[in-house]
């Protein structure tokens, strides 16, 4: 017997995978939230120089947001040409020549002019209070907001290569509520941050626990779910975070605080915590690690669970481990990241999945991250980019479902850098048509997220499937750091960022079209099947290959018909 038959054996898609995958699921809502948070608590409000207020209150009078008069406004703040306050200078002195109405714009750009030096006035009118506006990153500080998103993905990062390997060692569920209890503790401590630097500390931590768990997340959701039900499972979870997503721009509307937001996204991870004990580790990796006696315990309370006690009475030590002879024989006891390049099928799949976590990521963020920028609602444009992933995963798991993992991946890559490179021809006063090639090419990098997703774990084998996963998401989070950066080539070229957020996909949807196909393939559980399995392939092809050199004729009538 497999480990399949055995999961069979206990119940199959029970009533303990149900529950097992919805309490799992429960996260991703707030994983989601935590990813795009920053275009929330990291948004700029409108913004003005704070005017000189002299000793003798007959110099500039102070002024709060909204300006009402433009005339008042041109006492101290210098306007622009769309006649909208300079965000960045103030006059040196009194201008009161230009209440005028004669003054020319000429007698405005005369006027000497310095960079601010008391502070800011903020526009409190849609956000009551952002990072941007407790700590002033506007202006030279400007890029110190982005900084922030880069070191909370660099936290992602990190926790994907360092919990990674440690799941794969120490095990699922272990990681699971360590992760959990560092994004409650770190989370509520971004919130009450004194100052920008611990509020960047604080955010590493954060990201890098988000790994954590949504690695732990993922291997315990696949390595309990039988075959053929992988596919709607993972597309269930994909459309829990999508529901997150929607739910973000819901509490950011109703909590404009930047503090409350965050506190209102953490605090439930305390409730999580309670109840991950109840979680089950996984019985693949207990074998695997030589923990077969756990191993029994954990199939026998499931099949308890699914109401097949006698099924799992059934299972004892003994029996598991003589069925599992094979798989246990070539298992090693620990494995590291250097496994996934030492064999040939393997590192074929390790590079190929690398660089389609990247490009995903890359342009993925790239769009996701920059909603201040396409002159709507921001909460608006969050709820539009979020419901689109719900058809995008409809068509993806149907696909994937029935035509194959490999085609629905390259086909979905390569229509998202069609559609945003498209975008870049589309003439800019034409907002509903950019905004709307946006949202669809966005759509498209959802599908191919969730598509990624579900193709790692299973081409992966169990003992380096969590540090495999790690690495792809390692890769999406070097993406995800990379796509800011991009963006500041707009400074040479409009064009350059959208070329580079369209190229990416194409390029890893051409890549991904040499990964083996896993439709219907039971779970690799050692190194060794998964090469196997590429071997056999190419002693098949090899074959086929004779057959058509010795019957040319019945090649060739095949073909006509």
């Amino acid at each position: 017997m497999t480990f399949a038959e055995f999961l069979d054996q206990v119940g199959g898609m029970g009533r303990f995978q149900f529950i097992h995958t919805m309490l799992l699921s429960i996260p991703l809502v707030l994983m989601a939230g935590h990813n795009l948070l920053q275009n929330f608590t990291a948004a700029i409000p409108g913004h003005h120089c704070q005017i000189h207020i002299s000793t003798n209150s007959s110099g500039y009078p102070n002024t709060t947001w909204p300006l009402e008069a433009s005339d008042l406004l041109r006492v101290g703040i210098p306007t622009n040409s769309k006649e909208e306050p300079e965000k960045c200078w103030r006059f040196v002195h009194p201008q009161w020549h230009l209440l005028d109405a004669n003054s020319t714009k000429a007698n405005q750009t005369e006027a000497e002019t310095e960079l601010c030096a008391d502070g800011w006035v903020y526009d409190t009118t849609t956000y009551t209070s952002t990072i941007v506006s407790k700590w002033d990153l506007v202006c030279e500080r400007r890029k110190l907001r982005d900084m922030a998103q880069s070191i909370y993905m660099a936290g992602v990062l990190v926790g994907a290569v360092v919990l990674g390997g440690f799941s794969d060692r120490y095990g699922r569920k272990p990681l699971l509520i360590w992760s959990f209890m560092q994004m409650a503790v770190m989370g509520t401590c971004v919130a009450f941050s004194p100052n920008f630097i611990s509020y960047c500390i604080f955010r590493f931590l954060s990201g890098m626990a988000l790994s954590g768990f949504g690695l732990s997340i993922a291997c315990l959701v696949v390595e309990w779910i039988p075959t053929k039900y992988r596919t709607i499972t993972i597309a269930v979870t994909g459309f829990v975070y999508t529901l997150g997503q929607i739910l973000l721009a819901g509490l950011a509307y109703g909590i404009p605080d930047w503090q409350w937001l965050q506190l209102t996204l953490s605090v439930p991870f305390f409730v999580f915590l309670l109840y991950s004990w109840w979680f089950a580790e996984s019985a693949r990796w207990l074998l695997l690690s030589g923990k077969a006696s756990t191993a029994v315990k954990v199939l026998q309370r499931v099949a308890r669970v699914n109401g097949k006690e006698k099924a799992g009475a059934s299972i004892t030590t003994e029996v598991l481990l003589s069925n599992m002879e094979k798989e246990l024989s070539t298992a090693k006891a620990s494995y590291t990241i250097s496994d996934l390049v030492r064999t040939p099928a393997i590192r074929r799949i390790f590079c190929c999945l690398s660089i389609v976590w990247f490009s995903v990521s890359f342009s993925y963020y790239g769009l996701a991250m920059d909603l201040q920028n396409f002159g709507v609602s921001i909460y608006l444009i969050q709820v539009i980019f979020g419901a689109v992933d719900f058809p995008a995963k409809v068509i993806v798991t149907i696909t994937m479902s029935y035509i194959g993992r490999r085609i629905s991946l390259a086909s979905f890559l390569i229509l998202s850098g069609i559609i945003i490179i498209i975008n870049i021809f589309v003439p800019s006063d034409l907002q509903t048509i950019r905004t709307t090639l946006a949202v669809i090419g966005k759509g498209c990098l959802a599908a191919a997220f969730n598509c990624t997703f579900l193709f790692t774990t299973e081409l992966y084998p169990t003992p380096v499937r969590q540090t495999g996963l790690g690495f792809g998401s390692t890769m999406a989070r070097v993406g995800g750091i990379i796509a800011p950066l991009a963006k500041m080539m707009e400074d040479y070229s409009a064009a350059l960022p959208p070329i580079m957020y369209g190229a990416a996909p194409i390029l890893s949807g051409i890549i991904a079209c040499f990964l083996p196909e896993t439709l219907n393939v039971p779970l690799p559980d050692t190194i060794e099947e998964v090469e196997n399995r590429s071997r056999k392939k190419t002693v098949e092809e090899i074959a086929q290959e004779k057959i058509l050199l010795q019957s040319p004729d019945k090649a060739l009538f095949k073909e006509a018909c």
